[in-house]
């Protein structure tokens, strides 16, 4: 099944930040086919870019990474993610519908540059490959690149 879009300013940010993403990082960026985004994995985090569509006339780009899944859910852990938060400067620290913990930065399509791209998703797999060994020390599960 194609990727489907919403209205033509979601195509055009698809396009758009495809275009940056094979510029940034070459062959180890790949395409989606089940859903408007992209991807790549850098150590031991994979990182994914979301296009989603934002009212009627833009999109954002969601840059997520699933940092551990399966880690025992403590309030230590609860408390360990929302003191990290703090510190980030971008993205913040998140539990999913299943309780897998996420790393994500969310940017406005319209703005979104190719410098600010980079960032985002240099920001989003550098927490996430650092992050993640220390959650699963701590509180088990597996890393991303763990789950096969």
């Amino acid at each position: 099944m194609p990727v489907q879009f919403q209205h033509d300013t979601h195509k055009a940010i698809y396009e758009k930040v495809g275009g940056f993403m094979k510029e940034l990082f070459g062959e180890f960026a790949g395409v989606r086919t089940d859903f408007p985004g992209y991807y790549l994995t850098m150590g031991s985090a994979i990182v994914q870019v979301f296009v989603l569509p934002w009212g009627d006339a833009d999109a954002i780009v969601n840059v997520r990474s699933w940092v551990v899944t399966g880690a025992e859910r403590t309030p230590e852990m609860l408390e360990f993610l929302l003191r990290e938060n703090f510190e980030m400067r971008f993205g913040a620290f998140g539990l999913d519908k299943d309780g897998d913990v996420v790393f994500e930065h969310t940017i406005a399509g319209s703005s979104c540059g190719k410098q600010e791209l980079k960032a985002s998703v240099l920001a989003v797999a550098g927490v996430a490959d650092t992050y993640d060994d220390k959650i699963v020390s701590r509180w088990g599960g597996k890393r991303a690149t763990d789950r096969g």
